[in-house]
């Protein structure tokens, strides 16, 4: 491949930020992980905040905290600075929760203060995943409470339980319904732009079909996209 094209400004902000997008799957994938491992919520939530560093830009200057239950669950070393990025979320029950992630020096300024509009689209993700996952879990307990629960004075709290179950159904069929209306738009084609090397580095060792079809599993779609790889521009824009 053309060493000039390698060393152009383009390429090398291409290739970074593709090197970034991978980063921010990986961790939404080793987060569905650890909670289809089912471990109680408060593990979970420990497990997964020491994830998130790694999927930001500056990972040894990043720390983060996720707050729930009345209870902080925090990367090493954590302390609150300025540069700080939020997501809150609530629950089916209507308990809040939030996760934040900070940088803990000065950086230039991006979309979001020095964080990039692909790192709230990830902490909007998480904040999803955890959530579902949450409600599925206090779902759980509910029927189980529910199941071994049959007694005349407990029918106001049934009734209550019931409630809780029909509104996590309905959120649940709501969010299914989006992806069965984005279904005709849904992305058929991708194009993967690195060097050789790169490109082998990215299938061998960071597993991009795998990650693929972990997304893709998540969200309980059956097809995924083809990916044609190119080696830089003259391969893109041939002619």
């Amino acid at each position: 491949m053309d060493e000039k094209i390698e060393n152009t400004p383009e390429y090398n902000r291409l290739l970074h930020d593709q090197k970034e997008r991978l980063k921010e799957l990986a961790c939404i994938n080793r987060t569905t992980s650890i909670l289809k491992e089912f471990k109680p919520i408060e593990e979970s939530l420990q497990q997964i905040v020491l994830l998130l560093p790694a999927a930001w830009q500056y990972p040894e200057y990043t720390v983060a905290r996720i707050r729930f239950m009345g209870k902080d669950f925090e990367t090493v070393d954590f302390h609150q600075t300025r540069w700080r990025m939020i997501q809150e979320f609530k629950t089916i029950d209507n308990e809040k929760g939030s996760i934040e992630i900070f940088y803990t020096t000065e950086f230039s300024d991006e979309n979001e203060g020095p964080f990039l509009k692909e790192e709230r689209d990830l902490i909007q993700n998480i904040s999803s995943i955890l959530t579902g996952y949450i409600n599925s879990y206090k779902a759980r307990d509910i029927i189980r409470l529910a199941n071994v629960s049959q007694k005349d004075d407990e029918a106001d709290k049934d009734l209550s339980s019931r409630k809780l179950l029909q509104k996590f159904l309905d959120r649940h069929n709501a969010e299914r319904d989006v992806f069965h209306d984005l279904q005709p738009f849904k992305v058929k084609e991708i194009l993967l732009i690195a060097n050789l090397y790169d490109a082998y580095s990215i299938e061998g060792e960071g597993r991009f079909s795998d990650h693929m079809l972990g997304e893709y599993y998540q969200l309980s779609l059956t097809s995924i996209p083809r990916v044609t790889g190119v080696s830089g521009k003259r391969k893109l824009l041939p002619g």
